[in-house]
């Protein structure tokens, strides 16, 4: 599996017993037949190094931006591997090349005649006298916010099923230790998101107000970077704005996103546990208690 940019420096520094592994400019000449990727590569996300220090071949995870903006993660031989040589084209970057999907605009309700098209356009008809139109918020809006109150969860028919292997992992290990429920799927805001009066985190604690998020690079390493990035920003502040709390698990090589977030190397039991412990800090120890499910009876040997 792939290292960090800093897990990796610091396991050549003891292989190699220097304190700088590789000088500036020692893979240079493999490193130039790749212009784009040269100007793509980001040496102050990268732990200030420089590509000409970093092997071709290295199982590492670098920080790249092509020349849209696009913030992506992925190892050199990835990058390497991918069509074309010079690496001069927008398909070099996964993000451009395979753009995801972005929420449906809201449709506005329908206009039945010219008039009323008039009407909504400014434009007076000769004759005919036009009483001022009320606003009237989208109909995805007005659905997702009927009878739901900010800082509520509920459970959305718009919310994402789950696709990912490691949350449902992440679900069943979290229901093994905490008595709640996690049938929810959205929490209503106040503010619309991407349209919508709710956001939809991975896992919804309505029983602490707890917003739990599980992130990855994803398969083509763009996954929670760059503008995603921003997007799960904007979710956790909206998230607070209607007195919710996000704790992120993040996966490496992500970073954190806010002080309660944790890095560790995938989803496992201890993970959970250190997730439980940040949440215990988050809302209180002998509140969270509350809700922890005693242990499992073991036997003899420690087996259950």
């Amino acid at each position: 599996m792939p290292w960090s940019v800093e897990q990796w420096w610091q396991r050549r520094q003891r292989i190699t017993g220097l304190a700088v592994p590789s000088p500036i400019g020692r893979y240079r000449d493999a490193w130039a037949p790749f212009t784009a990727l040269v100007e793509q590569y980001r040496p102050e996300r990268n732990h200030d190094l420089v590509l000409s220090q970093i092997p071709p071949a290295a199982d590492v995870y670098l920080v790249w931006v092509c020349s849209v903006g696009h913030e992506f993660v992925a190892t050199p031989a990835e990058q390497r591997a991918r069509p074309g040589r010079t690496r001069s084209s927008r398909s070099w970057c996964p993000v451009c090349a395979t753009p995801s999907l972005l929420p449906p605009a809201p449709r506005w309700p329908r206009l039945h005649n010219s008039g009323d098209a008039a009407v909504e356009r400014g434009i007076r008809m000769p004759g005919r006298r036009v009483a001022p139109r009320p606003s009237t918020p989208a109909p995805e809006l007005r659905r997702s916010a009927e009878g739901v109150r900010p800082g509520e969860a509920f459970r959305s028919d718009r919310a994402p099923r789950a696709t990912s292997a490691a949350e449902g992992r992440l679900r069943a290990l979290i229901a093994e230790r905490l008595d709640v429920d996690l049938s929810a799927t959205a929490v209503r805001v106040r503010t619309p998101f991407f349209g919508r009066l709710e956001v939809w985190p991975d896992i919804v604690v309505p029983e602490l107000a707890i917003a739990i998020e599980l992130d990855t690079v994803g398969r083509n390493g763009d996954e929670h970077v760059g503008r995603r990035e921003r997007a799960d920003r904007r979710k956790d502040q909206l998230l607070a704005e209607v007195g919710w709390h996000v704790v992120r698990l993040r996966c490496r090589p992500l970073r954190p996103l806010g002080p309660d977030d944790l890095v560790v190397p995938g989803v496992s039991a201890a993970a959970v546990d250190a997730l439980l412990d940040r949440i215990s800090e988050v809302r209180g120890p002998l509140f969270v208690s509350e809700y922890r499910r005693a242990p499992a009876p073991r036997g003899v040997g420690g087996r259950p």
